[in-house]
């Protein structure tokens, strides 16, 4: 089962990470931060309730992580939201085709994040 006061972010970008810290920190949620592949594998031993992914990390395989957690049973279900730069449409459909739930621009992430932080997806535009 899902832990709903928390939340696993894969990002590197530390502007960012203290951005989402913030404000989970103000919806009462906790943060997890993903930084490898041994990480992402355990999240499914304490499941979160959302997972965020930074599409345009340098350090992180964005797609290859999506992959992995949608191919998981445990994983699955838990909604994945993927930020990237608005100009990048191919890799905004190779995270739609991994199992992204909600693929968004940066810009969009960053006025959307009070209301995802808090657990509401519900403005997102969903892939599926």
């Amino acid at each position: 089962m899902a832990d709903k006061g928390r939340m696993a972010i894969l990002v590197n970008d530390m502007f960012f990470a203290a951005k989402i810290r913030a404000a989970a920190q103000n919806a009462g949620r906790e943060v997890e931060s993903v930084k490898s592949l041994a990480q992402l594998e355990k999240l499914s031993e304490a499941p979160p309730s959302m997972i965020i992914v930074d599409l345009n990390s340098d350090r992180l395989d964005g797609i290859g992580a999506i992959e992995l957690l949608k191919s998981n049973p445990t994983m699955k279900g838990i909604p994945i939201i993927g930020f990237l730069s608005h100009v990048q449409v191919d890799l905004k459909e190779a995270a739609e085709g991994a199992g992204c739930d909600y693929v968004i621009p940066r810009s969009m992430f960053s006025m959307k994040l009070p209301d995802i932080a808090g657990g509401d997806l519900s403005s997102l535009p969903k892939n599926r």
